[in-house]
């Protein structure tokens, strides 16, 4: 019997978050197939990255708010279970497309799952955490969705045209983590975990961040400029500028209270507006880059 807490833990419009990284891979893969578009999205967004979410879940077990639930509810023995048939799940619909495919859904799964069991617990160092979740949510994951939807191999991960996007991608995930770690300090401290936020302090997340989304936006402007491509570039700028003012603007409520306003609502709410605007400028470049939108006269 599955349990609805177990179905809440899977956390799957969670994926939401990460799905820019699918539409920039998309907006660059070469060979279009709506079939494979379809099983490598569903694949990832619909079963790996529950399946993460489950099964990290269930070793954590968190009291207080985690991403996407602010409320979890207590787990159960059902989620450890459910979690492993929904990664089964996910490499087998990756195996209908080809086993390279299937090959990294399973390196990204067993990745995930170091993340929090307490064998291994990747979680509980901050800076190796902090680059391995960036690494493989980012240029592992781009990769992985470009060899989906190309009918690739795991040979991808080694090719320039691959790597200085996916690399793009974990850049924006190395500067974002460290914010969604800021109001679990406490629960992450009794528990013996020292996340990347909890040694840089509140503040020093927020500035640490703030570096590395300078890093981020210098380094698209130098992707784009170097593909001819400067309206995308300021459209990209325009979608980051959100953002950026959502960031500025809890960044200077954090300076008068660290304590008040590193919190979840705040937390949630740079997540959605990163992933709502960094999804509709990747599914734009999408448009753009394939010609899809000259093709239909805009």
């Amino acid at each position: 019997m599955i349990s609805l807490s177990s179905i809440k833990h899977l956390r799957i419009p969670f994926s939401l978050f990460l799905m820019p990284v699918f539409f920039f891979a998309l907006a660059l893969t070469p060979n279009h197939n709506g079939s494979r578009i379809t099983w490598v999205f569903i694949a990832i967004h619909f079963f790996l990255y529950p399946s993460s979410n489950g099964y990290n879940s269930y070793f954590d077990k968190d009291e207080e708010s985690i991403g996407g639930l602010k409320f979890p509810p207590k787990v159960t023995k059902d989620l450890y279970w459910l979690s492993l048939v929904f990664f089964l799940v996910a490499i087998g619909i990756g195996a209908t497309i080809n086993l390279g495919f299937a090959l990294m859904l399973l390196i990204y799964g067993l990745v995930s799952m170091a993340y929090s069991h307490p064998m291994v617990r990747i979680k509980k160092y901050p800076w190796l955490s902090w680059f391995i979740a960036g690494l493989f949510q980012g240029y592992f994951t781009f990769a992985m969705t470009y060899a989906g939807l190309s009918d690739l191999n795991i040979e991808v991960l080694n090719k320039p045209h691959v790597a200085i996007p996916g690399i793009l991608t974990s850049l924006m995930l190395w500067g974002n983590y460290p914010l969604t770690q800021v109001y679990q300090h406490g629960e992450d401290s009794r528990r013996g975990d020292r996340t990347l936020s909890l040694v840089l302090g509140i503040k020093g997340t927020f500035l640490f961040s703030a570096l590395v989304f300078m890093v981020t936006g210098a380094s698209f402007a130098w992707f784009f400029l170097d593909r001819n491509q400067t309206q995308v570039l300021w459209i990209y700028l325009a979608a980051m500028t959100p953002i950026m003012l959502y960031f500025l603007t809890w960044f200077n409520f954090i300076r008068l209270n660290p304590t008040k306003y590193a919190n979840y609502n705040w937390a949630m709410g740079m997540n959605y507006f990163s992933s709502l605007a960094l999804n509709a400028f990747f599914i734009y470049y999408f448009l753009e880059n394939t010609q899809i939108l000259q093709a239909l006269g805009y």
